[in-house]
């Protein structure tokens, strides 16, 4: 009987190590998104850890408001989503933090919703922009891999509910 207890509890240690394991590359991944995208005006950023990050059929996908004054949404790949990244970075600075977020798992997949804002220089006091990154994410049995980032921007009309602002 105190076998059977002993392998029990070893058994439930080892799935608490191996969720935790799970949550730690999501966090991991999650920062080097953020980390990869930032940087001063003219820094070349780390491409291939990039899309290291996202499945190969991922998309990146803004929801905005056109000249129109309707809501829509541009449907860029990863390599589409680098190049855009490419001309803004070229002459100004972009870094993005995250502000907070609210992450839900089930089995494989995981969808985040991760406050953010923008700046263009590391150091300054207010950003450019803030808004919401969703993510959906799928764990291949090592990592998490990114499919898909939407992304809305705050707008006077559209506030970050105060529940997106704090973790």
């Amino acid at each position: 009987m105190k076998r059977f207890c002993l392998l029990l509890f070893l058994l439930s240690s080892f799935a608490f190590v191996k969720a935790q394991s799970k949550e730690e590359t999501l966090d991991r991944v999650i920062k080097q998104l953020y980390s990869s995208i930032s940087g001063p005006a003219g820094q070349q950023r780390d491409t291939a850890l990039i899309r290291s990050l996202f499945i190969s059929d991922a998309r990146l996908m803004p929801v905005f408001i056109n000249k129109e004054k309707k809501i829509a949404v541009r449907v860029l790949s990863v390599d589409q989503y680098l190049i855009g990244l490419g001309k803004l970075t070229k002459d100004q600075g972009f870094f993005e933090k995250e502000l907070s977020r609210k992450t839900d798992i089930y089995g494989n997949m995981a969808q985040v919703f991760s406050t953010y804002q923008s700046l263009y220089k590391q150091d300054d006091s207010q950003p450019f922009q803030r808004g919401i990154n969703s993510l959906q994410l799928m764990y291949d049995g090592q990592t998490w891999r990114i499919m898909n980032v939407t992304w809305n921007a705050e707008t006077p009309e559209n506030s970050i509910p105060g529940r997106y602002l704090s973790n």
